[in-house]
């Protein structure tokens, strides 16, 4: 199952950072905000400081024209090799990483509301959301849709819309459930039971609905899927009559005639009923796309 699942109609460009995302964005939905940035970084201070620790010391240590001279030489000689260790620790990676996730942060801030993650939704609500990406997946990768034998634009829009819709759906029916079994879960009073029982059956008919737009979604997969056997079938069928005539010139040189023609007559008969299939399985799943529509 995907980690984010993203309204399709944010930008591509940010829907794709998003779903690249999903570390910072756990972040965020915890609370987490970058703090302010720095005129320099943590290592910039550190070697700035140490330096100047390093020239101090050595103006200090040195009086007079020869004073200054070995303070100078103290100032090469400790200071490069500080300065050197520094910058071969791991503290850049580090500034990078921090840089990395406020540009994240600056970019996706506005888009709360318009992603569902993955930790979201309990574990009924992502068994639902695996079923319809796995039906959407079986729809969108298979030949058919490619050759353009379903209406591979609809699909290309509706699709993308239904799991947006439904992640939507199990993000709230998650959040709102999770909520009410922890209120339910310290006890309840007659006249709150009374208030709690048809909230609770409100939660399992939103569920049932959702559920009924998977089932859709899965009923559409199934006739795509019977479309597609139909389809490979038929395109093996007429790799076999492509090469009718050398079967023919075999079986007439080696007298099998007898076996042969009720054996290509059936070949073709097939073919026949395998092109009738494939526009059958096509037709009914164009008419299961209808049921997904808004």
């Amino acid at each position: 199952m995907a980690d984010v699942v993203v309204d399709p109609e944010v930008p591509p460009d940010d829907a794709q950072l998003l779903r690249e995302s999903r570390r910072v964005l756990l972040k965020m939905r915890q609370g987490w905000a970058p703090e302010p940035r720095r005129a320099i970084s943590s290592a910039q201070y550190r070697i700035i400081a140490a330096f100047g620790s390093v020239a101090l010391f050595g103006v200090m240590a040195g009086s007079g024209l020869v004073g200054r001279g070995v303070g100078l030489l103290m100032l090469v000689l400790l200071g490069i090799p500080m300065m050197i260790v520094l910058f071969v620790r791991n503290d850049l990676p580090d500034d990078d990483q921090e840089e990395y996730e406020r540009e994240v942060y600056e970019q996706l801030r506005w888009y709360e509301g318009r992603y569902v993650l993955a930790d979201d939704l309990d574990e009924a609500s992502a068994r639902l959301l695996a079923r319809a990406q796995r039906a959407i997946a079986a729809v969108t990768e298979s030949r058919v849709n490619a050759e353009g034998l379903l209406d591979d634009v609809r699909n290309a829009v509706m699709l993308p819309a239904q799991e947006w819709e439904i992640a939507r759906l199990l993000a709230k029916l998650s959040a709102l459930r999770t909520k009410h079994r922890e209120t339910v879960s310290k006890g309840l009073t007659p006249e709150v039971e009374a208030v709690a029982e048809p909230l609770a059956r409100a939660l399992d008919s939103s569920e049932a609905a959702v559920l009924a737009r998977v089932e859709a979604l899965e009923r559409y997969a199934s006739n795509v899927a019977d479309a597609e056997r139909a389809y490979q079938a038929r395109h093996q069928i007429e790799e076999l009559r492509g090469r009718l005539h050398q079967y023919e010139e075999l079986v007439a040189e080696t007298g099998a005639d007898g076996f042969a023609v009720p054996e290509l007559e059936r070949l073709a008969q097939d073919a026949d009923r395998l092109e009738q299939a494939l526009r059958r399985s096509v037709t009914s799943a164009h008419e299961a796309f209808r049921y997904l529509d808004p």
